[in-house]
């Protein structure tokens, strides 16, 4: 357990209720919550990796808040983006029938921030500062967080995002370099890895050849997005890790601008697993085509996967990189 949760829970702190169901807003995977009573606690977490973590340690997990079904107590834990951070407090609020609400947040998380703007509105406990962040708490069961909960964002595209996904403000630029570098034909069969609320998908959909669109995205909030954006009959979404997902049948091409982070730190191994993923689902003859950062390692990973791989495009940030002929060791 966090130094910070456990001070909160600590005899004349953080009032735990005796009874009733607890919304958990966000814990990432790996946090240790075995203070808090399991049997009632709700895990609300939209990131399936996390989730699916959590599920296998038998917690009660959910993608989203379940309409209507009123709490005892929530617990928050910040996410970075500040609108995402606020309609969770918000939800939190309002979910709580006059029951506690926790907070806790690092200082990279802009909990100070939080801190100050819920004091703007409301009455909270004095926090607890440790481990370079702070924990604090105030009543629930009221509305005066209402216009925090944040609608879809319209944006000039034409495409709606969700507080808290990738690129929520706008197109990646990233993505937007792939796509005007995508061949004229991709095949039938396609799967877009990480396909985020559908930018890349909308292109590829734009290809008369393509049957089937196979959307697989970890963020469940995203794949809501992407599936309004995409009014066409030949997508099918996937709510799953990328890395994990198994295709229906061969594919004749990968598109993807897939992550490389986790919080803070570069990660090149998810982009590396995503490259593994792809290779195992492309038939004989299938392609990938990618974007990615140009200071991340991918060459030796690519190749290690397939027999022809080439830069075939890019700029001074980011790199298209095109692979073919996925190597029978990885079928």
């Amino acid at each position: 357990m966090s130094l910070r949760l456990s001070l909160a829970l600590a005899p004349g702190g953080f009032p735990v209720p005796d009874e009733g169901r607890i919304a958990v807003f966000g814990p990432r995977a790996g946090l240790d919550l075995s203070a808090l009573p399991k049997e009632r606690l709700l895990l609300l977490q939209p990131l399936r990796p996390d989730y699916e973590a959590f599920q296998a340690k038998g917690f009660d997990c959910a993608a989203e808040l379940p309409k209507d079904e009123v709490f005892a107590a929530a617990i928050v834990f910040l996410p970075r983006a500040k609108a995402e951070a606020r309609m969770q407090l918000a939800l939190a609020a309002e979910c709580c029938s006059g029951g506690p609400v926790l907070v806790d947040g690092a200082k990279t998380d802009g909990v100070d921030s939080a801190l100050k703007a819920l004091k703007a509105r409301l009455d909270v406990s004095a926090p607890v500062s440790k481990a370079h962040g702070k924990i604090f708490w105030f009543s629930g069961g009221n509305d005066v967080l209402q216009d925090w909960i944040s609608d879809l964002r319209a944006l000039p595209e034409g495409f709606v995002t969700a507080p808290g996904v990738f690129s929520a403000d706008g197109v990646d630029p990233a993505s937007a370099l792939l796509a005007a570098s995508l061949p004229a034909k991709l095949g039938r069969s396609v799967a877009d890895l990480g396909a985020g609320w559908g930018y890349l998908s909308r292109e590829i959909l734009t290809r008369a050849d393509v049957e089937e669109l196979y959307l697989v995205e970890a963020d469940s909030r995203a794949l809501d997005c992407a599936r309004r954006n995409l009014d066409d009959p030949r997508p099918q979404f996937f709510w799953q890790d990328a890395r994990h997902w198994k295709a229906p049948a061969r594919l004749d091409a990968v598109v993807m601008n897939p992550p490389f982070h986790t919080g803070r730190s570069a990660e090149p191994e998810l982009g590396k697993a995503f490259i593994l993923s792809a290779a195992r689902q492309l038939a004989p003859s299938g392609q990938l085509w990618m974007v990615a950062n140009r200071h991340l390692p991918y060459e030796e990973s690519l190749a290690a996967s397939f027999a022809q791989v080439k830069e075939v495009g890019g700029d001074t940030r980011f790199k298209i990189l095109h692979a073919q002929k996925p190597r029978r060791n990885r079928s």
